[in-house]
């Protein structure tokens, strides 16, 4: 009961000053919240009440440019009040459309909304910052490095890492630092967590996890549990009695949260994943306990900001301020985790020193190795021929994955006179939009939008594609961070054709474990794709050369003696300044 009662009360507070911050964004989450049958009926009845409700329907459904329209139309007309052109540019700044908001604004007179809606816009823009980001970017973090010196990985045998035998860090205990976690939210990040748990379970660790403060319950998701175990693995939970109100306070609430944690479990590494929330507090119980602090980036999400929006910058208040502490946190740590030596050079290029950047790859599960299941049955489910050829990928659905270039690719296919199927795999905010997309540009049935799917079902869903496709844009994050989900294609013996950007030329080699094209281009994209369905033999050499590759040192086991390298470097430069490896 006690726990039931602190989960309302933190949701109340919660919902209560999201209401005040940005009240035009609550009936997009509630939309999101609701389930399938349920949102088609809340949406489409929203759609017969007026024009704002309708442009929240429209954009939903993912019909973007017609809520936008709708609103631009009803703003222009002369009945129009100052009141409904200020909620209407709220909205516009709620859906992240910055250019019609600066429209909307200029047509209300001076005063106080105007001034309200134009700061809520250049913080949106990234030109000012929140006004609670109270928390500075180093000042306030201790810098008490250590000169932490990391091997470079070897490159092994599969066998060789596997059989190494038993580590003097057999039994160490790692407390997991991360933003969100399974069960509730299924992505690349949280498999990522829950992989390397498990393959240090099995390298003789014992590995826990503790989520962002008042998760899951920041998500929507109404579970108080202080803890849950998946798969043996323990997820720890800080749940606050209400929600903090900026973030000075979070940080506070957190290090009271899992002080008591910390305590309990006595762990010999704290390891922090991105972003710089998890980090700081990491640092900040290492000043209270001593604890070594392992700092993993696993993107750089200031990155990701810039991606959604061309009009923003790195000049950009907002991209500046967020790379500074991201900065300072890895300078604090006392050693740094990377996924891919194009985000440890940027992380060097910050001026972090190289001695402690340490790269541990994505990889996958020893049972992604087996041979893909038979695609036959789901092909049948989704109306594929057995000969028909199935381009595809599975992924979060944002803007610089760049779907829509796979869709135009597909349509042009089909144009040629392929056979071809478009299998998206995954939900995310352009999933409506790419419907739409590939309605327009008349694939029907030969396009299959599956939503987000479990876990368990990723390696059925691969066994129907004949090619997965990573069309990445040319945008900076695409550039530096190297995705989970083509690993995971490669082990099951896909050819993987991606965008010829520098984090994905780790990933595929071309004419040996798949193809690179340049981004942007569909029609590139689609002569790549129309040679390999014509050439089944080239399909299964790049799918073996792949597997191969995968299952040379890229696997979760394999990366769990990597982190017993880091974790008996850090605990021994703490306990014993001045030795080296």
């Amino acid at each position: 009961m006690r726990n039931i009662l602190k989960a309302a009360t933190f949701t109340a507070t919660l919902t209560w000053r999201h209401l005040r911050a940005e009240p035009a964004r609550m009936p997009l989450l509630a939309l999101r919240l609701l389930p399938g049958g349920a949102r088609r009926r809340v949406r489409d009845g929203a759609m017969r009440i007026g024009t704002l409700p309708r442009a929240y329907g429209l954009w939903d459904s993912g019909r973007r440019d017609a809520a936008l329209s709708a609103v631009r139309d009803s703003a222009g007309r002369p009945s129009a009040s100052p009141r409904a052109v200020a909620r209407m540019a709220a909205f516009a700044l709620a859906v992240e459309e910055p250019g019609l908001a600066r429209e909307l604004l200029e047509r209300l007179p001076e005063g106080r909304s105007r001034d309200r809606l134009a700061h809520r816009l250049a913080v949106a823009t990234g030109r000012a910052v929140p006004a609670d980001t109270t928390v500075g970017p180093a000042a306030d973090l201790p810098d008490h490095r250590h000169d932490i010196t990391v091997t470079p990985p070897r490159r092994t045998r599969r066998d060789d890492t596997m059989n190494a035998g038993r580590s003097a860090a057999d039994g160490l205990r790692v407390l997991h630092m991360v933003t969100n976690a399974l069960p509730h939210t299924n992505a690349g990040y949280t498999q990522r967590t829950h992989r390397i748990a498990l393959g240090q379970r099995t390298a003789g660790l014992d590995p826990h996890v503790v989520t962002r403060l008042g998760y899951p319950l920041t998500k929507g998701v109404p579970d108080a549990r202080e803890r849950v175990d998946v798969d043996g693995v323990p997820y720890h939970r800080l749940l606050p009695w209400t929600a903090p109100t900026d973030d000075a306070a979070v940080l506070r609430a957190g290090l009271r949260l899992a002080a008591p944690l910390v305590e309990r479990l006595s762990p010999d590494v704290l390891h922090a994943a991105s972003n710089h929330h998890n980090a700081r507090l990491a640092l900040a119980l290492r000043e209270r306990y001593g604890l070594p602090v392992v700092y993993e980036v696993r993107g750089f999400l200031e990155e990701s900001w810039l991606s959604r929006d061309a009009s923003r910058s790195v000049e950009d208040a907002y991209y500046v301020a967020e790379r500074a502490r991201e900065t300072a946190c890895m300078a604090a740590a006392d050693l740094v985790v990377t996924l891919g030596e194009t985000m440890r050079a940027d992380i060097v290029a910050r001026g972090i020193d190289p001695e402690r950047v340490a790269v541990v790859p994505n990889a996958v599960g020893e049972a992604f190795l087996e041979p893909l299941p038979d695609g036959a049955q789901l092909r049948r489910e989704l109306g594929i021929e057995p000969e028909d050829f199935v381009a595809g990928t599975t992924t979060s659905c944002y803007g610089y994955e760049g779907l829509d270039t796979l869709v135009d690719a597909v349509a042009e296919l089909r144009r040629r006179g392929v056979a071809a199927h478009l299998l998206v795999v995954g939900d995310g905010p352009e999933l409506g939009a790419l419907r739409e997309r590939a309605a327009a540009a008349g694939l029907g049935t030969a396009a299959h939008f599956t939503g987000r799917v479990p876990a368990e079902e990723v390696r059925r869903h691969h066994a129907v594609i004949d090619v997965f496709t990573v069309p990445r844009r040319d945008v900076r994050v695409s550039r530096l961070v190297t995705p989970l989900k083509p690993v995971e294609a490669m082990a099951g013996g896909l050819p993987v054709v991606a965008s010829d950007l520098a984090a994905l030329r780790e990933i595929v080699e071309p004419g040996v474990t798949g193809e690179l094209i340049p981004p942007d281009d569909s029609e590139g994209l689609a002569e790549v794709l129309e040679k390999l369905a014509y050439s089944r033999g080239t399909r299964e050499a790049f799918g073996l050369a792949g597997r191969r590759r995968v299952g040379n040192g890229r696997t979760w086991r394999a990366a769990a003696y990597r982190y017993i390298e880091v974790y008996e470097a850090v605990i021994r430069k703490v306990s014993e300044p001045g030795q080296t490896l």
